[in-house]
């Protein structure tokens, strides 16, 4: 007791005993730590960071070489913000699945958060997110996702599509607005209840609403504005795509009024009123994550996401079949061979066209629709592969770097079928087919987008041949995209000559 009153008397002695224990422990706990530090990356200039290394137009580009520099893991800084860049295939499979949690949290990206509000489907987050996605998942089954209900949808929305590319009588024309409402009427029979007719003008309005909006928020003013929100909000970047969201969101919001007066428990006709009857199973609760906020940015998140990329990739697959004319006599043999005449494609056949399969897959892959997926962020500091990525990092898990891997793909740059064959012919799978993304936040629609991809497709290289105008060549025929969020072909013409 003597020495303990002694020592607690010495005041020197009883701070060095502690800042002893302070320092053990700090390398206890740092011992992890001090070998894993923020990864590498290009160091960065002051306001701007590394904005000097990365071309705007195509940041995925700059993206691909700096992962050649950096590694599979690293860090850019846009501006004054930090984000850690996921390249290559194995790194964004470790990440996304087997530390899911680590990585399953949306970022705070400006322009989307300005859109969603923290609403809907794609971009909310805990326990609303989680909420919105098992009900959204849940709908899109009963409403046939993965069955045969939505494949007979699919397949009635073919016969309209097939004659309006016969009205053109062979002229070129451009399959943008008519493409994209084909695609978009199958999420529009889920969603409303119903499906547009393609000269509506209201609806084709909406459509090209979407386009552009997905364009512009792919261009370098609106990537400028996700790092220098407050500077570029002064200036006005995002007035046109809220212009265009509030738009689409006065269409939903009459549907939604429209539906809540016509609703009838008893005969559910789509998402919208199956949202407004869990709506009123879920009254009485306190958490109320089915409100109309969340319903209005729900239909928005499929009315859009169901329309642009199954649509844009369909147009590549034509572009393609015009730039690469023996592809598509393979395909078309094949359709002859599997399919008898006069019968429409159904999901059943892709078991039996192997090459067929192997080219829509191709397409996938080859257009690389969303070449930057959209970014994750830690909710803690997370160790990955050697590094510390810090609690609050946006991460990217970079698409392009996985679909144009080039230690999984024995061709990347080449548009090539046999990625997806064996030596025999038969179709393969390939782990690094990753363009829905993968994980927690995979795109909730991807079974509707296969069998949409498979049926348009086949349907359409069943009925024509496509190629391109007179005076224009296989070899003028460019393989660019335009610049915007997705990618997307440059402005193009297509003919069409129907098969015997």
């Amino acid at each position: 007791m003597a020495f303990l009153a002694y020592f607690l008397a010495r005041v020197d002695l009883l701070l060095y005993f502690t800042t002893c224990i302070a320092l053990f422990l700090y390398w206890i706990n740092g011992s992890k730590k001090s070998s894993a530090k923020m990864p590498p990356g290009p160091k960065p200039l002051p306001l701007i960071g590394n904005l000097n290394l990365v071309d705007l137009k195509k940041p995925y580009k700059s993206l691909m070489e700096l992962s050649e520099r950096y590694g599979s893991v690293f860090t850019v800084h846009f501006g004054a913000k930090k984000v850690v860049i996921l390249a290559g295939y194995s790194a964004v499979k470790e990440a996304l699945v087997n530390q899911a949690d680590d990585f399953g949290e949306r970022a705070d990206v400006p322009i989307f958060e300005l859109i969603s509000k923290g609403n809907g489907i794609i971009f909310s987050k805990g326990e609303s997110w989680k909420t919105m996605r098992r009900f959204t998942l849940s709908t899109l089954r009963d409403f046939g996702m993965g069955k045969k209900t939505v494949e007979a949808r699919i397949q009635d929305e073919l016969i309209p599509l097939i004659e309006n590319f016969k009205s053109h009588n062979g002229k070129p024309f451009d399959t943008n607005i008519i493409m994209n409402s084909a695609v978009s009427n199958v999420i529009c029979s889920i969603i409303f209840g119903k499906r547009f007719e393609y000269d509506d003008p209201v609806f084709k309005k909406l459509v090209g609403i979407m386009g552009e909006n997905a364009r512009l928020i792919g261009t370098p003013k609106l990537l400028l504005y996700n790092s220098f929100p407050r500077i570029l909000s002064f200036l006005g970047a995002h007035k046109k795509v809220m212009q265009n969201v509030n738009e689409l969101n006065q269409f939903i919001a009459e549907r939604i009024k429209h539906q809540r007066k016509e609703f009838n428990a008893n005969d559910s006709s789509g998402y919208i009123d199956a949202y407004l009857m869990k709506q009123q199973q879920e009254s009485a609760k306190l958490e109320k994550y089915f409100n109309d906020g969340n319903l209005a940015m729900a239909v928005l998140d499929l009315f859009a996401a169901g329309t642009e990329t199954s649509s844009t990739t369909l147009r590549w697959g034509i572009l393609l079949m015009m730039k690469y004319p023996e592809i598509q006599k393979k395909v078309q043999d094949e359709i002859q061979t599997h399919i008898k005449q006069g019968q429409m494609p159904t999901v059943d056949d892709r078991r039996k066209m192997p090459y067929t399969d192997a080219v829509v897959h191709e397409l996938q892959r080859f257009a690389n629709i969303v070449p930057l997926n959209l970014s994750r962020t830690t909710l803690k500091d997370v160790y990955f592969r050697g590094h510390c990525i810090p609690k609050g990092t946006e991460v990217l898990p970079f698409l392009t770097s996985v679909l144009y891997d080039k230690t999984q793909w024995e061709t990347p740059y080449e548009f090539n079928p046999n990625h997806f064959l064996d030596e025999s012919g038969k179709f393969v799978r390939r782990d690094a087919f990753m363009p829905f993304s993968a994980g927690r936040r995979a795109c909730v629609g991807e079974g509707l987008a296969k069998m949409e991809l498979f049926l348009f497709f086949t349907g359409l290289l069943q009925t024509f041949t496509f190629h391109p105008p007179p005076g224009v060549s296989r070899e003028e025929i460019s393989l660019k995209p335009e610049v915007g969020f997705t990618l997307v072909p440059l402005p193009h013409l297509v003919c069409t000559k129907l098969n015997n």
